[in-house]
């Protein structure tokens, strides 16, 4: 079998955040998931990194090399793993662009994993209540646990959190089991 090709995306325009802590232990929790059971190659996309290649343009086809390769990165994955801090209610401005590159059909049946971080657990809804209608829009598989952590799930950028770990095991499990599903799902289509 081919590699299972995750992208995990995270929305954080800053380089140092628990959004990036909160998306490694995903991550993590996936390959372990994963482990000896299908090959798994894991790209992680971060718009710190990408923000100039994104700025540049409102199209896909406008875009630097960087830019397009994350659109394609996306476009390709056998599993997205979206992680944005909160702000203003919602995910950042520049993963929604980011997102709005994609091509409207290159994510139907895709398995997406949800994560969010904010400052309190006021916030925790924002993963249902604009997460999953944006990925709704690409008609997506969006895993049924979510992820949602708050400041108090941390010390400093570190988990401290048991809840937090359980609730991150749970929705890798969910979607190790979608992914190994579709996979053989496949190789039974091609025998």
């Amino acid at each position: 079998m081919s590699k299972i090709r995750i992208a995990v995306v995270i929305g954080n325009p800053s380089a140092k955040s628990r959004t990036k802590v909160l998306a490694q232990a995903i991550s993590a929790r996936l390959a372990d998931g994963l482990a000896g059971q299908l090959p798994v190659q894991i790209q992680t996309l971060e718009i710190a990194n990408l923000a100039p290649a994104l700025l540049t343009g409102g199209w896909p086809a406008e875009l630097p090399a960087d830019g397009a390769a994350a659109v394609r990165a996306i476009e390709a994955a056998d599993l997205i793993v979206a992680v944005t801090p909160v702000y203003k209610g919602s995910y950042t401005g520049l993963f929604k662009h980011l997102f709005d590159l994609v091509s409207p059909d290159a994510l139907v049946g895709r398995p997406v994993l949800l994560a969010a971080n904010g400052g309190s657990d006021r916030h925790a809804l924002v993963v249902d209540h604009q997460l999953r209608p944006l990925f709704s829009f690409f008609r997506a598989l969006t895993v049924p646990s979510s992820v949602y952590a708050a400041e108090s799930d941390f010390d400093g950028y570190t988990i401290r959190s048991p809840a937090l770990q359980a609730r991150i095991g749970e929705a890798a499990e969910q979607a190790v089991a979608l992914i190994i599903q579709k996979a053989h799902a496949k190789h039974l289509l091609a025998a």
